[in-house]
């Protein structure tokens, strides 16, 4: 596949960004380009709105396994493109676009040179929420050809076209979503004590819940609980009888994340008998860690190294990712790719470079023939 022909499938696949689960555009998208591939050695399931290809391999000992997620995210984009999304409020602002297209691509060369082993591309919906990774394990589909080596990338803005990534060990941390909500007693704003004002409780748990962290938490493990959204209220002069927090948890070990929740559970029953209302916790969507095996590291790096490829050590961040699900049952690794844009993920105006396109393709076809 030319760089014309990967160029035009991630434009089209950028204009239509599905949030997760409902990924029937693209699911199609992706049924539809599959079926233009040789059909030889392909073996062709879909699961929930994702899609399995097992590319039959010449004389199979083992099955590798390819990760994409196609999943988009609820943002009005911003960029400058001609070919902006056309589901309105949805945008591929994670670079799931690149992803797909990257996967397309090395299926593409496979399934008309297929190598020894079986090969497992997995297009999986709900990355970005709820996700998708742990129902897709538990599948049926997914058992039948449960790889036993599996890696994945993920478009890297601040890293220039033609720089890789990575790391062994510790990549992305564990993460989990945060709702909070609090419900009181309602009344007019002149008469305070005939209520149980929900905004003054939401703003004390917001502050009470930075102590966890500096407090509570081992000061040589790190842990960040950060609140992006605090809602409550409808009008000035009226006293709230409902609050709402959203935020989320970040570390960088599964039993820290384990603490942490403890701490806010604590800390929401003495709330709830200091301002009489109660307080129902949700952690929404959870993320386990993405941990990379050492030898399977190195191995990608000499092959990143051997394509004149820049190879930067990477650090631990506390970005999640569904990946990780994938990787505490199957060894295997993840990396960044290099795209190159002024604006970083999940931005409205993230702009990847389009050349790195070619780049994924080759290195993720040259990595499994090296696996």
């Amino acid at each position: 596949m030319n760089d014309r022909k990967l160029q035009k499938i991630r434009r089209e696949l950028h204009q239509i960004p599905e949030l997760g689960f409902k990924e029937f555009k693209t699911q199609q998208y992706l049924l539809e380009k599959i079926r233009t591939y040789p059909q030889e050695h392909l073996n062709l399931k879909t699961w929930e709105t994702g899609v399995l290809v097992l590319v039959k391999g010449t004389n199979p000992k083992k099955t590798i396994g390819y990760r994409a997620d196609i999943d988009g995210l609820p943002i009005v984009e911003q960029t400058s493109y001609d070919f902006k999304s056309t589901h309105e409020g949805n945008m591929h602002a994670c670079g799931h676009d690149f992803h797909m297209t990257i996967a397309l691509g090395a299926l593409e060369k496979l399934a008309i040179d297929p190598v020894q082993d079986n090969v497992l591309f997995i297009f999986q919906p709900a990355e970005e929420g709820p996700g998708g990774a742990m129902p897709l394990l538990e599948s049926e589909e997914f058992k039948s050809c449960k790889p036993d080596v599996i890696f994945a990338l993920h478009i890297a803005p601040e890293l220039p076209v033609g720089t890789v990534s990575s790391k062994a060990g510790l990549l992305f941390a564990n993460t989990s979503e945060l709702f909070i909500d609090f419900k009181g007693k309602g009344g007019h704003a002149a008469y305070p004590h005939l209520t149980k004002d929900m905004v003054v409780a939401a703003s004390n748990f917001v502050t009470q819940l930075q102590q966890i962290v500096s407090r509570k938490i081992d000061p040589l493990e790190s842990a960040v609980v950060t609140i992006g959204k605090i809602t409550g209220g409808f009008v000035q002069n009226v006293i709230a009888e409902e609050a709402r927090l959203e935020g989320t948890i970040r570390t960088l070990k599964p039993t820290i994340i384990d603490e942490v929740k403890h701490h806010i559970e604590i800390l929401a029953k003495g709330n709830e008998l200091s301002y009489d209302c109660s307080i129902s916790i949700d952690y929404g969507s959870n993320y386990y860690q993405v941990f990379n095996t050492d030898d399977y590291i190195k191995n990608f790096k000499n092959v990143v190294l051997g394509q004149n490829i820049i190879w930067k050590e990477a650090k631990a961040a506390m970005t999640g990712e569904d990946f990780g699900y994938m990787l505490k049952e199957i060894p295997g690794f993840m990396f960044w790719l290099g795209v190159d844009s002024t604006y970083g993920l999940h931005h409205s105006q993230l702009e990847p470079q389009e050349e790195a396109l070619s780049i994924g393709v080759n290195l993720v076809e040259s990595t499994i023939r090296q696996l």
